[in-house]
């Protein structure tokens, strides 16, 4: 039985980052992929020069109308953008979960693009924090990502990551996954906290640019294996394989001029000449 993901996430129009990025690594994981809209961006390879928000009513319609028809098996939340979006998708999935279905859900809080731009909205941070962590069965944040929701310096070092994803994991979510990819070393190494305690995923750094919507692409993966039926750990691991591939392969794609896209079917496509 093939699986179906749905991704609560803003777009991308260049496509490496947001829905488009989603859907392709569900494609890419085996899982049927479905998409609701919280903004729309104008963005490209250089950087966000725009951002068009759904009004919090319709995306809540988008949810309902999803749970409404189509068997859901997991559910990954992207970008937000502000408060009132994070109120609407919080209680559309209280209403759609209230029979007990017990899916897993993957946030990945984006916050901030790899240009730079802001994407969430302070005043959403609590919103994030106090509503919709407590669904999650996994959250997957950045360094700077993990020092903004804990209101704290950004780590430095594998002990203060270690630290943050146990603080976060109080915070609600079931697992933590703190990526360590800003850190100032060759590896780049994340650490999953769980009930059982720490975990850590190390892997070496790859020397390229074209790194445009890894962590879109990381939380989606992460939401095909769970819905497969992996566990937090199994998911990871197989995760952070099929990333690590398509970093690797993304300079056989030629997309724009600034941070480049992950090549998502690199397993999949052969690219001629």
């Amino acid at each position: 039985m093939i699986r179906n993901v749905v991704s609560i996430a803003g777009s991308d129009p260049s496509g490496g980052a947001g829905i488009q990025a989603d859907l392709k690594a569900f494609s890419a994981r085996g899982v049927y992929g479905m998409a609701v809209l919280t903004a729309l961006t104008a963005q490209n390879t250089q950087g966000v020069t725009g951002v068009h928000l759904v009004p919090p009513p319709f995306v809540a319609d988008q949810i309902n109308a999803v749970f409404a028809d189509v068997r859901v098996d997991a559910v990954k939340i992207g970008m937000i953008a502000n408060a009132g979006i994070a109120e609407a998708v919080a209680a559309a999935l209280d209403a759609a979960l209230a029979d007990g279905r017990g899916i897993p859900i993957i946030i990945d809080p984006v916050m901030i693009a790899k240009g730079g731009a802001a994407l969430l909205a302070p005043e959403a941070v609590d919103v994030l924090t106090r509503r919709l962590l407590p669904l999650a069965t996994l959250l997957t944040p950045n360094l700077p990502e993990a020092a903004a929701l804990l209101h704290q310096p950004v780590a430095t070092n594998c002990a203060e990551m270690a630290a943050q994803a146990e603080q976060l994991r109080a915070l609600g979510p079931a697992a933590v996954l703190v990526k360590g990819g800003h850190l100032d070393s060759d590896e780049s190494p994340d650490v999953l906290a769980t009930a059982d305690g720490l975990h850590w995923f190390e892997a070496q750094r790859v020397p390229t640019k074209n790194t445009h919507g890894t962590g879109c692409t990381l939380s989606s993966a992460l939401a095909a294996e769970l819905a497969k039926g992996a566990s937090v750990s199994e998911a990871v691991a197989i995760a952070k394989d099929y990333l690590a591939g398509a970093v690797a392969a993304a300079g056989s794609l030629t997309v724009g001029s600034g941070h480049g896209p992950v090549q998502h079917f690199h397993a999949l496509w052969r690219v001629e000449g």
